[in-house]
């Protein structure tokens, strides 16, 4: 009777043997999994802190103590949040806890601000669609913008005036008659002589930003991230009927005010 119990013995020291080194073994399986699984979160994570030249962190908003904001923003100053001085590295990109409308609506936005491709051919009838009538909510006769064609190398510029940080768009379609742009992209620059760049998404392509579906309804894009620059412009991809256009641009405000 030796032998068997010596046997059985044996036998259950190999059994818990191999439990154990199965479990050992599905325990190192399931490492790689985590850690793939975090190596497909991390450029989830660094796309949303990439930004045209780098991965930047976000600013933090520098108040002093007792400063802190509940409810809504009061506005008290009508300039841009600062950006960064031309030619020096962008250290972090402005978070943008609020937004206000910069001009288009209220007329703070002058005509001078505003310009179109094939300005110069705008005659007649035209005379009453120019892009200084590109204004959120303007009604009546010559209420929006009208692109002299419609085609794809149109374009719908503003000037800041200055560097400043826009976080958004905003557009309607012609107010009478059914007419709107349906998708459009953005450029933008800091210097006039600089070129053109394309507002990219988080692929590096040229993201492509969709706008009306009627003549009424205002579209909001925010720009996620921001936009730092004094000259942009929105370019119609496709539209309805026509390319008309009414609009308004989002500027980053701080909770600093």
């Amino acid at each position: 009777m030796e032998v068997p119990v010596r046997f059985l013995a044996v036998l259950s020291l190999l059994l818990l043997s191999q439990g154990k080194m199965e479990r050992a073994q599905e325990e190192q399986e399931q490492l790689p999994q985590q850690e793939e699984q975090e190596q497909e979160q991390l450029p989830q994570q660094e796309e949303q802190e990439a930004w045209t030249g780098g991965v930047v962190k976000a600013c933090t908003c520098d108040c002093e103590a007792g400063d802190s904001v509940t409810g809504g923003p009061t506005i008290t100053s009508p300039t841009l949040t600062p950006a960064p001085p031309l030619g020096q590295p962008l250290d972090c990109m402005p978070e943008c806890p609020y937004h206000r409308p910069l001009g288009f609506e209220s007329g703070s936005v002058t005509p001078a601000q505003i310009s179109c491709s094939n300005q110069a051919q705008y005659a007649g009838w035209y005379l009453s669609w120019v892009p200084t009538r590109a204004r959120l909510n303007s009604q009546g006769f010559g209420c929006a913008w009208l692109s002299k064609y419609n085609d794809q190398h149109q374009w719908l510029q503003l000037d800041l005036q200055e560097v400043g940080v826009v976080s958004g768009v905003l557009t309607q379609g012609r107010c009478d008659a059914d007419e709107w742009v349906t998708k459009y992209s953005v450029q933008y620059r800091s210097v006039e002589t600089l070129n053109w760049v394309y507002y990219k998404d988080q692929s590096g392509n040229n993201k492509v930003f969709y706008g009306n579906t009627d003549r009424v309804s205002t579209v909001q894009n925010l720009l996620r991230p921001p936009i730092v620059a004094r000259y942009l412009r929105l370019l119609p991809l496709g539209w309805h009927a026509r390319i008309a256009l009414r609009m308004e641009l989002l500027v980053c405000t701080n909770k600093c005010g």
